[in-house]
Formats: structure tokens, C-alpha cells, sequence
């Protein structure tokens, strides 16, 4: 991958939740020269040959991200927020212009990429959370092995599923894997970047070794991809196979499945990067958007977003759209960027919190954000059924509903349900966890009637239970309620056991 050198730009370097690293006691040239000799030192203690070229490579690119980082925050260019546009008319095309497939015979010239190195601690978890059983017994990577093999077989055709792992769930995706061997599926693994999480004040990384804990490290964001698929060599034999396009999407998004009408627009369109995006409402106000920045088409995201702007980025009136994070992207055409310009992704800072009390920082990228390196790069306003993410109980609780149905391993809106759009739902702390979700519904309501339901405090509900219209439930601190078998609460509030009409 070429060198280039750091260069300030606008977009760049914005801090997530406004913290800031302190320059005061560092210069931009002895923060570089003490991280090299940290580095350096950090290789040195990779005792495997093997494994140490590997670990180098990995290191160097963490120091150029290092050293753009500290360039740009020396430079200390602030983003122009008068020359920010919605994007134009051509570059969001609305997905029920796209074309119909001629034939089935573009699938051959596709991949199909998982992000899947997300752990769900959020949820309670601990191991991968693409692991989860999401739906009638099945997990994320279940339902996406369903679907392709599905798409497979029907069509005669041969698309590849490609997992990226971080060192968080490789081991644990492997084991997994081991009992889709009889499928119609190839499927890859291949592991993205471990980077060294920084001291705030020192500007030194946190482990000393390479072999030091998975606390000391963290995997750099999605924006990864393109440096782990070069340098795990699945570029590469990807395209050695005669694949030319990949789709590349969350692992916990239900609604990102193949597309044949996105993927015969791509053709038609010679479009090297497509990002699909949806209408965004008060749900959504924190997902990064597309804009128009001096002519040129890019991604957006609330971390780059001066404080005196946040809520104008918030507003739906100006940004109408966010990112989905379901990306298509020409793989020839990834091959010569990162083999003649390189990827150079705008750097998100995220503040963290050390199990010691220290403050450290991650440097992160986003995947999205490629797209100004690529030609005829543009968003598709896809409907919002391709963006169904879990990453809550809340939401989890909608898919394990009778709103959904599965076919081929794909979610299908229930017939029956009366309108497009899905229930709101709110679930309080209690079930916050994986664990207590599980405990407190004896049994999945049946909510094909709802329009809203917020649950609060120490609340649990039994079999067969019905909810319908807007629905309340509050149990204040020392109260439990429980919600016997067989009810239907239709428009009421239940406040400390008292049902009453709202």
C-alpha cells in the first residue's frame, strides 16, 4: 500500500461525545518518535517469525493512522459547516427506479461480506453476538447461511460468504462455522486488525507486549475492512475467482439481504461504491449521513460534528437520510485504490475508560467514509425493511414477534399487520440484558395490533399475552408486576399493578 503523507482535511478528526486529547504536554514530532519506539519495542516481543511480519504490518498501519491523527489535530482544521449540502439529486437514487436483473448470471460475480466482530456486551453478552438466537431458534449467521444457501441453490449460482472477524470473536466464529461444513456455501473467515489502545495523557500505547491482555487492544471500527481484506490476502483470491462485486453489511442487520436490483444498477451505472441509505426518523438521529462537501460525495458522522452543530446534524430537515452501513463496493476497483492512493478514512476519536480508571483512547474508521476514493460513488434510499438491526432487547423483542415471519431465512412483515411501519418499543433497564429478557417473558406477546409499548421498572409477563394499541407498564421502584397468562391489554396504562383506561 503507497505512503502517502498525513494531510490535513476538515472532515477529519472530530472526537465522539467531545473529548479531547491533551497537546499541551506533547509536540506533534516527540508523540510520533515515543510511539515508534513503543512500536518497535511492541514487535520485538512477537516471538513467533511467522506471526511477527504479520503483527509489524499491522503496527504500521496503526502508526500512520497514528501519525495523520496527530498532524491533523496539530493543523487543527475545523470542519466548514457553511459548505455542507444535503446531497444532490444524483447522488441518492431512490431504489424503485432501479432496474429489474436481466438474469441470475451477475451472482457469480459476487461476494458476500459479514461484519462479525461485534461482542453484544451491551446486551449481556459475551461471546460473538452474531451467535444469538434471534428467531425461531436461529442465529444472525444461522439466518444469513439460510439465505445464501437459499439464494445458491434457487439460482444455480455460486456467492461466497466472507465473515470478518475481530480477535474478540474469531475463535469463537470458527467453532461456530464448523456445522455449516455440509452447506451449499463456501464460507471465509479472516480476522481484521488489533490496534493498541492509547494512554490520553501519555500518548503511549496501553499494552507492553504483543501477547498482552485483550483489554490493552480493540479492533479499529468497520473502516478496517479494506486494510484486513489486503493484507488477508481475500481481496485478492476473491478476485482470482472472478468476483467482482461485494456486499458488505453488519452481521446483527436482519434486513441486509442480497439485492439483485442494487446489483444490476451497480453494473449498469459502473458505480465502484454504492452505500444504501433510509429515511431517518427521531430514532435515528445519531446515524451518520451522506453530504455534499465542495462537489464532492461523503459520509458524515456525528463523532466529526463540531458541538455547535450537533443538533443541526440531528435535525431531519436538513440531513433527511442515514447509512444503513450496507455497502457495495467494486472489488477491482478496491484493488487499485489500495495499491496506488491508499485508503485514508476520516478518524474518529472514541473516549474510553480502562478497567484501572484511566482514560484511553481508541482511533477508529468508519467503512463508509470510502466513498469519496472511489468513482461514481452514490447512496441508494433504500425502504427501511433493509435496516433492521439489534441492538437492543427492544429491538429483539420486535424480530422474536409474530410481526415477523422468516422465509429462506429472510424476515417478512406479517400479512396480517394493518400497517408498513413496526410497533415502537421501549423496554426499561430490567430488561436490558440478554439474560433478564429471557426471564421475564415467560413467552413472546403477540403484537401485531401495536402501535407503542413502553415497559418500565420490575415487570414480567406470562403466556399468551396480548398487546394491542398503546400500551404502558410501569412499576415503580419496590413494585413488581406480573402480567398473567392469557391477558389483552389494549390502550391502557398499568401503574403499579393498577391496570387503568389511558
Amino acid at each position: 500500500m503507497a505512503t502517502l503523507a498525513p494531510r490535513a482535511d476538515p472532515l477529519n478528526a472530530r472526537v465522539r461525545g467531545g473529548s479531547h486529547i491533551d497537546f499541551k504536554t506533547a509536540t506533534t514530532g516527540v508523540a510520533a518518535k515515543a510511539m515508534r519506539n513503543e512500536i518497535s519495542h511492541l514487535v520485538s516481543t512477537c516471538e513467533e517469525h511467522a506471526k511477527r511480519q504479520a503483527f509489524d504490518t499491522e503496527m504500521q498501519s496503526f502508526f500512520y493512522l497514528f501519525t495523520r491523527y496527530l498532524s491533523e489535530r496539530a493543523k487543527s482544521v475545523d470542519l466548514d459547516w457553511d459548505r455542507i449540502k444535503s446531497p444532490a439529486d444524483d447522488q441518492i437514487v431512490l431504489y424503485d427506479t432501479l432496474p429489474q436483473p436481466h438474469n441470475h448470471d451477475n451472482l457469480n460475480k459476487l461476494a458476500v461480506l459479514k461484519v462479525n466482530g461485534g461482542l453484544g456486551t451491551s446486551m449481556g453478552m459475551t461471546g460473538a453476538k452474531s451467535a444469538l438466537e434471534v428467531k425461531d431458534d436461529m442465529t444472525f449467521l444461522d439466518l444469513t447461511v439460510r439465505q445464501i444457501e437459499h439464494l445458491n441453490t434457487s439460482n444455480r449460482v455460486d456467492v461466497p460468504l466472507i465473515l470478518m472477524t475481530s480477535f474478540n470473536t474469531h475463535e469463537d466464529t470458527l467453532r461456530i462455522i464448523k456445522k455449516y461444513a455440509n452447506q451449499q456455501l463456501r464460507i471465509t473467515t479472516f480476522n481484521q486488525s488489533r490496534y493498541p489502545r492509547i494512554f490520553k495523557e501519555s500518548l503511549l500505547p496501553c499494552p507492553k507486549r504483543a501477547d498482552d491482555d485483550k483489554k490493552h487492544w480493540y479492533p479499529p471500527g468497520h473502516g478496517d475492512l479494506y486494510n484486513a481484506l489486503l493484507y488477508s490476502g481475500v481481496m485478492d483470491q476473491l478476485i482470482a475467482e472472478g468476483k467482482e462485486y461485494l456486499f458488505v453489511s453488519n452481521s446483527d442487520n436482519l434486513g441486509a439481504v442480497v439485492d439483485e436490483n442494487i446489483l444490476q444498477h451497480m453494473i449498469d451505472s459502473q458505480a465502484e461504491f454504492l452505500m444504501e441509505v433510509t429515511d431517518k426518523t427521531k430514532a435515528d438521529i445519531k446515524g451518520g449521513t451522506l453530504i455534499d462537501y465542495e462537489g464532492s460525495i461523503r459520509l458524515l458522522e456525528i463523532a466529526q460534528v463540531p458541538s455547535e452543530h450537533v443538533e443541526d446534524f440531528k435535525s431531519v430537515r436538513k440531513f433527511k437520510i442515514f447509512n444503513t452501513n450496507n455497502l457495495w463496493i467494486n472489488l477491482p476497483a478496491l484493488k487499485r485504490i489500495m495499491e496506488t492512493e491508499g485508503m485514508e478514512l476520516e478518524i474518529i476519536i472514541n473516549p474510553k475508560t480502562n478497567e484501572d480508571g484511566q482514560a484511553v483512547v481508541q482511533l477508529e474508521t468508519a467503512a463508509g467514509a470510502a466513498i469519496k476514493h472511489f468513482k461514481n460513488g452514490h447512496g441508494i434510499n433504500v425502504p427501511r425493511s433493509r435496516f433492521l438491526p439489534v441492538k437492543s432487547c427492544s429491538d429483539l423483542l420486535l424480530i422474536k414477534s409474530d410481526i415477523y415471519s422468516l422465509q429462506h431465512g429472510q424476515l417478512v412483515l406479517n400479512e396480517s399487520r394493518m400497517f408498513e411501519t413496526t410497533p415502537v418499543i421501549k423496554l426499561g433497564d430490567h430488561f436490558k440484558k440478554i439474560q433478564q429478557f429471557q426471564k421475564r417473558f415467560k413467552k413472546i406477546p403477540k403484537i401485531i395490533e401495536l402501535d407503542h409499548l413502553t415497559v418500565t421498572g420490575d415487570v414480567y409477563f406470562g403466556r399468551n399475552v396480548t398487546l394491542r394499541g398503546t400500551v404502558i407498564v410501569v412499576a415503580n421502584e419496590g413494585q413488581r408486576i406480573d402480567i398473567p397468562d392469557g391477558c389483552i391489554l389494549e390502550n391502557r396504562v398499568v401503574i403499579l399493578g393498577l391496570p387503568r383506561k389511558e
